[in-house]
């Protein structure tokens, strides 16, 4: 009786640090204010978008990157797809010198995103080593982008801005991500919506989760100089991923994870990090319970494979205790889901064995004042998921009525019980030692090619490098 004693308050302490967490990311970021901009004509831009088949989006992505930043060198790395998308690669390389296309096959191919993406590192670091002196690394920027990805028009200038690549401490920054195919007007796309009205809800719920909550969780990181890197639209200075390079082997390594793993190298070889909420990026939510899960259970194995950086983080003394303090919180997330799951379970039965156990039975033993365990699990339980209904509507969609803000509040709620699925999941995979990443597969078809603009690029300005004929097209890894 003890142990299930003891099981109680713990139970209420995880439950008071959460709440704790969740106000400590929400007053701040309610306060926030906006960027300025920089001049993007001040740097150089590569964009890397890791493909393995994914004829149904690339030709969309590639031509919209390109039309929206005509600056900008995209380097479309081919992992060894099976459809069409080599050949869609290869078209677009031709067609367009601002287009490159680093060409994995077999066995090197296959090998996970962090592999490709050290593929395509070595492919611009290459290529501008030709075209660049010596010190001017710091001014190339590398960034990542989903195939179905797409990246705001202002969003290089906010990137050049004071409070990202303005500053030359800062090593990298991260930019809000958000879903093509949500369900407000969506002035930035045109992607169909999922069919069912639940496919269309769990869209609109991953959309209120990476602009609230994530979101507000970057802008304590930010602040802390600690911001963590996402798999879209993570950009990093190439100096940086030079001295991770020269550090460690590659700049990218092997956890599921690999976004934020880089975050986690960039601080711990000297630099900052930065998250900018003013600029997106959208890819394409999923509207079907078995891939979300299977995505987050990547994400979750990824961040228990981070683990092992804990204590480095601990020990480094380029990190400020507030930041590592904040990253080790960040790594023990899916241990502390794991425990909590367990100690709720167990605290739920004792109180259910409780509540048999009154000689009145459940009805007596709540009239007698069990209900006030109402007030408790509205305010630890419910509360801290619901508010980003709200938070969603004032920060993010005003457009959307206060009856849908409270709508998906409550529904996130819920939905946040799908990521304790994942993280179970992602323990069992980790168990067995399984960690093949597991490629999220594009639900939604390709987008007619008349939603996207037939005219030409602007003229190439500011410090965009002309490729030279014999280094442009196909590069092989």
């Amino acid at each position: 009786m003890q142990i299930l004693g003891n099981v109680d308050t713990f139970a209420i302490v995880l439950c008071v640090v959460f709440l704790a967490y969740v106000l400590a990311i929400l007053l701040p970021f309610l306060r926030r204010s906006p960027a300025a901009p920089g001049r993007r004509h001040d740097f150089f831009w590569h964009m890397i978008v890791p493909c393995l088949d994914e004829a149904a989006v690339i030709e969309r992505s590639v031509q919209r990157l390109r039309y929206d930043h005509p600056t900008v060198h995209v380097w479309c790395v081919d992992d060894g797809s099976t459809d069409a998308t080599a050949e869609i690669l290869e078209r677009l390389a031709h067609d367009d010198a601002f287009v490159h296309v680093v060409t994995r096959t077999p066995p090197r191919a296959r090998q996970g995103k962090g592999a490709a993406l050290n593929a395509a590192w070595v492919a611009i670091a290459n290529w501008c080593g030709d075209r660049l002196p010596l010190g001017v690394e710091k001014w190339v920027v590398v960034g990542v982008m989903d195939a179905d990805g797409r990246l705001a028009p202002d969003a290089l200038d906010l990137l050049a801005g004071p409070a990202a690549f303005g500053d030359p401490t800062i090593g990298a920054v991260q930019i809000q991500v958000r879903m093509i195919n949500r369900g407000v007007d969506r002035p930035d796309g045109d992607d169909p919506r999922p069919a069912s009205r639940f496919g269309r809800t769990l869209v609109d719920l991953q959309d209120l989760e990476f602009r609230t909550v994530i979101a507000a969780m970057q802008h304590l990181r930010h602040g802390l100089g600690s911001a963590g890197m996402g798999g879209n639209g993570q950009f990093t200075r190439l100096s940086a991923l030079d001295g991770i390079a020269g550090y460690d082997g590659m700049p990218w390594h092997g956890a599921l994870l690999e976004d934020f793993e880089l975050g986690l190298h960039v601080l711990l070889t000297g630099g900052r990090t930065a998250y900018c909420d003013d600029t997106w990026v959208a890819q394409e939510g999923l509207p079907r319970v078995s891939t979300l899960v299977r995505q987050r259970a990547r994400w979750a194995q990824g961040g228990m494979q981070c683990a092992q950086y804990f204590r480095q983080v601990m020990g480094s003394r380029r990190l400020t205790t507030p930041a590592a303090l904040e990253i080790c919180y960040f790594l023990l997330i899916p241990w502390t889901q794991l425990i909590g799951t367990i100690v709720y379970t167990l605290a739920s039965v004792e109180l259910l064995r409780y509540v048999l156990g009154d000689p009145g039975g459940p009805v007596a033993w709540a009239v007698n004042g069990g209900w006030g365990l109402l007030p408790l699990v509205g305010v630890f339980g419910v509360a801290p998921m619901a508010i980003w209904g709200i938070v969603y509507r004032l920060r993010c969609e005003p457009g959307i009525t206060r009856r849908r803000a409270l709508w998906l509040g409550m529904a996130y709620w819920l939905y946040t019980y799908l990521m304790i699925v994942s993280v179970w999941r992602a323990f069992f995979r980790l168990v067995r030692r399984r960690s093949a990443w597991l490629k999220t597969q594009r639900v939604l078809g390709p987008t007619p090619a008349s939603a996207i603009s037939p005219q030409p690029p602007a003229p190439q300005v500011g410090r965009s490098l002309e490729p030279a004929p014999r280094l442009a097209g196909v590069h092989r890894a």
